[in-house]
């Protein structure tokens, strides 16, 4: 154990380092297709889970009586990850989406995608948050600039030592990058599961609780498709990835977005964004600073 805790350490203090480089960056690979069988169990509500052309494509329910959800077999410690969704169609408004990975702990690390359904006609929200060490409050919210409900979008997370980035289809729409050098809890040493849910959140999700659900349109469904996972498989206790500096993810190409991708990002962020903790002065006095370095300020 204090072998494993070193390691992390050493692994940790590289981060600073790193940061500070100013190698040529590189969007992350393409995602690789697979069936639902090879990564992911359900989690719960079974019954309302169902498959489409043996696995290829999965459609989860939600009624009156439950929602239901996900996950991978196994946890993982950094890695690119992705998902085609198509999301509820309609008057979605009280329901959410959610696509996230997280640890198993009470101060636990948590990245999330949550989509917030709306009355018909309306937006959907795209809301993403960063827990690290049981912290989140981090919260981001765009409206997405297509009709998510009328085919399949990519929605994915890369995340390694330096960076988490937050893609739709191949635009980036957040980055929350390492600052434990200015004393920014990062997930580092928790391997996640990832997981999805289809489930009733209408006491806060569309409009604060106002909007209900109307029970009359269920059930709502949401498919998925693609089930990429390409990370480093680890046990639940594990604190650092045993392939640490050797996979694709690691190099520095992937260390930070590009120009073209900062540019992308800065267009959302312009245009698309309605809500951005950063610029809250209301819910906390004074920015964090992860804001600067994250370019949300």
């Amino acid at each position: 154990m204090a072998a494993a805790k070193g390691t992390a350490m050493a692994v940790a203090v590289v981060v600073v380092a790193a940061l500070l480089g100013g190698a040529a960056a590189a969007p992350p690979r393409k995602p690789v297709d697979v069936p639902f069988q090879k990564s992911y169990v359900p989690t719960w509500a079974q019954d309302h889970i169902h498959y489409v052309d043996g696995g290829k494509e999965v459609q989860l329910y939600l009624d009156k009586t439950t929602g239901t959800g996900f996950q991978t077999r196994g946890s993982y410690l950094f890695g690119h990850f992705s998902m085609h969704i198509k999301l509820v169609a309609g008057d979605s408004a009280g329901t959410v989406t959610a696509f996230y990975l997280s640890s198993q702990n009470s101060e636990h690390d948590e990245i999330d995608f949550e989509f917030l359904g709306n009355r018909t006609g309306q937006p959907y929200i795209l809301q993403t948050n960063v827990f690290s060490g049981g912290k989140g409050d981090r919260e981001q919210r765009i409206y997405l600039w297509f009709d998510p409900t009328s085919e399949y979008h990519s929605y994915s997370v890369l995340w390694n030592l330096y960076m988490i980035a937050f893609f739709v289809d191949d635009t980036p729409i957040r980055v929350f990058k390492n600052s434990k050098d200015l004393g920014v809890r990062y997930p580092f040493n928790q391997p996640m599961k990832l997981y999805s849910s289809l489930w009733n959140a209408d006491d806060w999700a569309t409009r604060g609780g106002r909007e209900k659900t109307d029970w009359s349109r269920a059930p709502f469904v949401a498919s998925y498709r693609g089930f990429h996972v390409d990370g480093c498989e680890a046990s639940a206790e594990a604190q650092f990835c045993a392939t640490q500096g050797a996979r694709w993810w690691d190099q520095a190409e992937f260390r930070d977005l590009d120009e073209e991708q900062y540019r992308r990002l800065a267009w959302v962020r312009r245009t698309h964004t309605i809500y951005n903790y950063c610029d809250d002065r209301e819910r906390y006095a004074s920015m964090s600073p992860e804001c600067h370095r994250d370019r949300d300020a």
